[in-house]
């Protein structure tokens, strides 16, 4: 089933001919993270790309013993942590489970080789990245444009993540504090 999911999840971003998909599935692996376990610490450098089939990842980093979380990511979604990837140097980051993940897991070498091997496999990670690209925009535009409570207010569209998340993780993100997120909160209702 997990499989099938990221072979749906790949169809729908590119088409790839038979014979390449099972190429690439041939180098894709399952791995389930449990709630709160890390998929890569501060200081490792990344070497795998991840699709989310169940769960969800926070990105986060620690300054003066406080987590500052900046990303989430949920099922179906593509990723790695790009700043360590392709330099290969040492991530800034946190990536933990927020809840019991599953992951389908395809190593740097495998991605490298598959771009390599299969034109439509670069034009999928093209078209990943500028998703990405896309999304990161957005949010830094948010941060320099939006108050707290509209950042808050769009984060409503997403009811599924505001479940998701816990209080102190989303108000990091919104880049606030536990209390502030409180009175915005209690405004708004």
């Amino acid at each position: 089933m997990e499989i099938k999911n990221f072979s749906k999840f790949i169809g729908e971003t590119v088409y790839l001919e038979p014979q390449e998909l099972d190429l690439v599935i041939s180098k894709c692996r399952l791995k389930v993270i449990p709630k709160g376990k890390l998929v890569l610490k501060a200081g490792q450098i990344a070497n795998q790309y991840y699709y989310i089939v169940k769960g969800g990842l926070r990105f986060y980093y620690e300054v003066n013993d406080r987590e500052t979380t900046t990303w989430v990511c949920f099922q179906n979604e593509f990723f790695t942590e790009i700043s360590s990837l392709h330099p290969q140097k040492p991530t800034r980051f946190n990536i933990q489970a927020i809840e019991e993940t599953e992951l389908i897991v395809l190593d740097k070498k495998d991605m490298d080789f598959l771009y390599a091997y299969i034109p439509g496999w670069e034009e999928f990670g093209r078209k990943i990245w500028e998703a990405t690209a896309a999304r990161m925009i957005d949010q830094l535009l948010n941060f320099q444009t939006l108050s707290a409570e509209e950042r808050y207010l769009r984060f409503l569209s997403t009811p599924e993540m505001l479940q998701r998340i816990p209080i102190n993780q989303l108000a990091s993100i919104l880049g606030i504090t536990p209390n502030a997120l409180s009175r915005i909160r209690n405004k708004i209702r």
